[in-house]
């Protein structure tokens, strides 16, 4: 089986994005976007999908964080479907509940070839540190859309805000690890009636 590797590189006036993704890995990290907060979810998003990543991202963050974590999802997301390729083999469909101390957070992904976020998450506070908690949903959406990735997220409770923003990210890495692990059964299908998921 081909190794399911992809690069991106991404520059516009707000940012300069370099990411490099391997499916199959052990969930190797080497994260730099000048963000701490976003490196660490970044850090749980890799390692617990068991998906090698490497991201260097250098934005305006004099302006605010937001292009940075926006062009990082599109970034992610587009490396993740070119590693992806043509889908053949993949399990496509996984859901996790997935608890933190006091808060649970459930991920649903279908691989799709249709990207989609439904995002039913609240904060309580707009920042966590220095990070605006609505840039948690940004980062998502740019990853489903530019992955190809049907992404369902709901928080059903939690009161740390730092506990709801890792469960997402978590709970979506251990979906995506299932989701794009090789189901034996599928062979070199792709898992679907329509012949095709790009």
């Amino acid at each position: 089986m081909a190794e399911r590797k992809g690069e991106v590189s991404r520059k516009t006036n707000e940012t300069s994005v370099s990411v490099s993704v391997a499916i199959d890995g052990t969930g190797t990290g080497k994260i730099s976007t000048g963000i701490g907060f976003f490196d660490h979810m970044l850090d749980q998003l890799c390692r617990h999908s068991l998906i090698d990543m490497h991201i260097d991202v250098k934005g305006d963050l004099h302006i605010d964080d937001h292009h940075t974590v926006e062009d990082t999802g599109i970034a992610l997301g587009q490396a993740i479907s070119r590693a992806l390729g043509e889908r053949k083999g993949i399990t496509r469909y996984a859901s996790i509940d997935l608890a933190m101390d006091e808060t649970m957070t459930k991920a649903a992904i279908d691989v799709s070839g249709r990207p989609f976020l439904v995002w039913n998450v609240q904060f309580s506070a707009p920042k966590i540190g220095t990070f605006d908690t609505e840039l948690v949903r940004e980062f998502f959406q740019a990853f489903a859309q530019n992955s190809g990735i049907t992404l369902h997220v709901l928080n059903h409770y939690g009161a740390n805000n730092h506990h709801i923003a890792e469960t997402c990210f978590k709970a979506v890495a251990r979906a995506l690890r299932t989701a794009t692990e090789i189901d034996p059964r599928q062979a070199s299908r792709v898992p679907s009636t329509k012949g095709t998921l790009v």
